[in-house]
This record gives structure tokens, C-alpha cells and sequence, in this order.
């Protein structure tokens, strides 16, 4: 068995894009810069094991659960691309008006942090094609499965040491990572669209 490692890049790049490890930074702070330095950490590990555990569960069953909707690929090609593209526009924007504040009574690391933050409607609608795209590929699953665990890995080591980051990066540093990802995240959205139409007119 071969590791398919072009479909590890293509989805620890996609998946990296979509969900914004730096993007992440300033939220992230927002909603637990006045908990203690052990509650921050508690929060950095939760919150990707959250988004993990919600991803394993689309990787596995996410085909399942399209084949009982009645839901073909190019339909999750395009709904996913749409989705990708406000995310893409709001990155582009910069629009940060509705993000979430924390409170000292939620787990922010469960909600919203690891769902819809980082486990969100793209991160799935992607995984869900890229596990689709392993089939029959010896070595394709376990690429997969790997590049699933990797931008999860990345996740943790951006929050854990967020503080760090931001006073080395600055607020405009941050936001100018938010611009570029954005702009890739369109350039995939508009791949995805565009795979989509070609799925239709093959199927039709």
C-alpha cells in the first residue's frame, strides 16, 4: 500500500485554508483571555479534540448519511464550494461583527470554538469529498485520515502558544494571513462550484 502523498498535501492545504488556524487567534483570545493560564490550556486542547471528534464522525458516516438523503456528489460539491465562497468573502472582508464573546459559565471550547468555529459546514463538506475521492485508492484513506489529524495537531500548537503568536505577528499580521487565506479559500470554492457543474452535466 502506497501513501498517497499529493491528496495528503491537497488536504492538509484545503483544510488548513477553511479552517484558519491564524483566523483563529483572535477569537480564540476574546473567549478565554480572562480565564486563568490552566483554563486557556484546557480550552486549546478541547477545542480541537471537539472539532476532531465532529470530522471523524462526517469522514466515517458522512457518505452514509449522503446516500439516505439522496444527496449526490456534485450537489456537495456545490453547496460545499458556495459555502467556502461567503466564508472566503468574509475573510476577504474582514467582517468580525458576530464573533462570539466568552463567558465564565460556557465551555467555549466545545461551543463555538470546536463547532461551528473549526468542525463548520466547509471543513465537512470537504472532508466528506476527499474521503469520497480515497476510494478505491490504495493508500488514499490513510492519507486522509492523517491530514485530518495534522490540521488538528496544528490547531492545538497555534492555541496553546496563541499569545505568542499574536505579539509576534501583530494584529495586522493576522489580518493579513485572514486576506491571503481568503483569497485561496475562493480559488477552491470556485473549483469546487465548477467540479460540480461538470459532475452534473457527466450525470445528466
Amino acid at each position: 500500500m502506497s501513501f498517497d502523498t499529493t491528496l495528503y498535501m491537497t488536504a492538509v492545504i484545503t483544510l488548513f485554508v477553511i479552517m484558519d488556524p491564524p483566523g483563529a487567534i483572535p477569537v480564540f483570545l476574546s473567549l478565554v483571555g480572562r480565564k486563568s493560564k490552566e483554563a486557556r490550556n484546557r480550552a486549546a486542547w478541547q477545542a480541537p479534540l471537539v472539532s476532531l471528534a465532529v470530522i471523524t464522525v462526517f469522514a466515517i458516516g458522512g457518505q452514509a448519511i449522503l446516500n439516505y438523503l439522496h444527496i449526490g456528489i456534485p450537489a456537495l460539491q456545490g453547496a460545499g464550494g458556495l459555502l467556502l465562497l461567503l466564508i472566503a468573502l468574509e475573510l476577504l472582508t474582514g467582517r468580525d461583527a458576530n464573533q462570539p464573546r466568552g463567558t465564565e459559565d460556557v465551555n467555549v471550547a466545545l461551543v463555538p470554538l470546536g463547532t461551528p468555529l473549526m468542525a463548520g459546514p466547509g471543513a465537512i463538506a470537504a472532508v466528506i469529498v476527499f474521503v469520497n475521492q480515497a476510494e478505491g485508492h490504495s493508500g488514499a484513506p490513510l492519507a486522509v485520515g492523517l491530514a485530518i489529524l495534522t490540521i488538528h495537531l496544528i490547531l492545538f500548537v497555534v492555541l496553546r502558544f496563541s499569545t505568542v503568536l499574536i505579539r509576534l505577528l501583530g494584529v495586522s499580521g493576522i489580518s493579513l494571513l485572514a486576506r491571503i487565506a481568503g483569497l485561496l479559500l475562493a480559488a477552491i470554492a470556485v473549483q469546487l462550484i465548477a467540479d460540480s457543474v461538470r459532475g452534473f452535466i457527466a450525470g445528466g
